[in-house]
């Protein structure tokens, strides 16, 4: 059996029904990233500012991006490269500076991190492009962007090639939070006030994170 764009499919049984399945070493990598990016969702978006080494500003979100540690404080973005196998202007200038500015977007933003998505020659400076206001950052070259809930400089910690995938881990130096959403007292994020959003799927759809419920991490307990 095969699905409608002729990769082989077998089908399975599960608890809740059949399930179609994908052998992902017979597929080309646009039909992967289709299942993929529409499953893993939603994606926390990296609005990442750099710079060149001569200086011209960048401006570009990646939604391959999380978190991977707090000791050492560990950041990680998978950086797609064109088709003709070179480095976007984010990655090239990561790789010639070691260092970038991960922003987080809330939806105020929104308009202005999808315009920065655009494929601009290197020579243009996007965040001017958008018309966004930066602050010079602490520690590195690369501004943040004023507007951005939170802010974090990273120097790169270590970059890896694979495949056409440019996997860039930096190590956060300073971290900036607008004085609304940070409560001192607690000293914890007011998260939902920062009304981040998410990359889902398709060609431009994103989610709120505003839909929330809460669980408690259950404690095992040793009756012995």
């Amino acid at each position: 059996m095969t699905s409608p764009d002729g990769a082989p499919i077998s089908l399975g049984t599960l608890a809740g029904g059949q399930t179609m399945h994908f052998d992902f070493s017979t597929m080309s990598s646009p039909d992967r990233y289709r299942l993929m990016a529409s499953a893993i969702t939603p994606r926390p978006i990296a609005w990442v500012t750099s710079q060149s080494a001569t200086g011209t500003r960048n401006a570009a979100p990646y939604s391959f991006f999380n978190m991977m540690g707090a000791a050492p404080p560990i950041v990680a973005i998978g950086m797609m490269r064109r088709p003709d196998g070179t480095h976007k202007d984010s990655a090239q200038n990561i790789l010639d500076t070691r260092e970038f500015v991960v922003n987080l977007v809330g939806e105020p933003d929104a308009q202005a991190m999808n315009l920065t998505c655009i494929d601009a020659p290197p020579d243009i400076d996007e965040i001017t492009l958008a018309g966004l206001d930066t602050t010079a950052s602490t520690a590195i070259a690369p501004p943040r962007i004023t507007t951005a809930p939170v802010a974090m400089e990273c120097h790169v910690y270590q970059t890896v090639e694979i495949g056409t995938t440019t996997l860039v881990i930096g190590e956060v130096l300073h971290f900036h939070v607008r004085d609304e959403f940070y409560d001192a007292a607690t000293r914890r994020l007011d998260t939902p006030a920062m009304q981040l959003i998410g990359r889902v799927h398709g060609s431009g759809f994103y989610a709120r994170g505003t839909d929330l419920f809460e669980l408690n991490r259950p404690v095992w307990t040793d009756p012995a």
